[in-house]
C-alpha cells in the first residue's frame, strides 16, 4: 500500500496456530525444539530517532497494549526479545522498501520471520501500523479495528514484540509480534 493517508492500519491482523491453515497468510509450523522462556528486551535502534527515544516509544506502546488487556482481564504480555527482532526487522523492510503488508517483499509470512527469529510458538500473532506518530494514536486505531483488537485481547498470547521504524510514504511503521511458546 503506497501513497497512503496520514495513518492507517492493516486491513486484517493475522493470527496463527501451527497446527490450522488461515486464509492468508499461510503459517510455518515451527521445527520441534524446547519451548521458548520469556526473555528481557534488549534496546534497539530504528533510523529516524534516538535509541533512548525508540526505546521509550516501545515501552510506551507496550504498556498501552497491556492496559487494554487488563481492562479486559488479561494478564500483561512480557517482552521478548526474538520477537522484537522480528518486529523491528519488519518494520524497517517495510520503511526501507516503502510497502505495507504483513507479507515481506521476500515472501515471508510473519510466522517465518517468527520463527526464523528462533521463537518457538504455539499461537503467534501480528499487528501492523503506519503513519501513527505516538504510541496512544496506534493502539487507539488498533482497538478500533476488530482483529487488531481481537489480538491484543487474546488472552492466550502471553509474549510480544514492537519494531517501529522511520522512511517510506507513511514516515512510520509499526509492527506488533505476539507469541506464546
Amino acid at each position: 500500500m503506497n501513497g497512503a493517508s496520514a495513518a492507517e492500519t492493516d486491513t486484517g491482523a493475522v493470527t496463527s496456530r501451527p497446527e490450522t491453515a488461515p486464509a492468508e497468510p499461510a503459517p510455518v509450523a515451527p521445527a520441534p525444539s524446547a519451548p521458548s522462556a520469556p526473555s528481557a528486551e534488549r534496546p534497539v535502534e530504528s533510523a529516524g530517532g534516538t535509541g533512548q527515544e525508540h526505546t521509550a516509544l516501545i515501552a510506551e506502546l507496550v504498556e498501552r497494549t497491556n492496559a487494554q488487556r487488563a481492562a479486559a482481564g488479561c494478564p500483561p504480555l512480557a517482552i521478548d526479545v526474538r520477537l522484537s527482532a522480528a518486529a523491528q526487522a519488519h518494520s524497517e523492510d517495510m520503511a526501507a522498501g516503502n510497502y505495507f503488508d504483513h507479507t515481506a517483499r521476500n515472501g515471508r509470512s510473519p510466522f517465518d520471520r517468527i520463527a526464523a527469529a528462533g521463537y518457538s510458538f504455539s499461537v503467534a500473532a501480528e499487528n501492523l501500523a503506519a503513519g501513527q506518530r505516538a504510541p496512544a494514536s496506534v493502539v487507539a486505531d488498533w482497538m478500533a479495528s476488530p482483529g487488531h483488537r481481537a489480538n491484543i485481547l487474546n488472552c492466550e498470547l502471553t509474549q510480544v514484540g514492537v519494531g517501529r521504524a522511520s522512511g517510506g510514504d507513511y514516515g512510520t511503521y509499526w509492527v506488533q509480534d505476539f507469541g506464546t511458546p
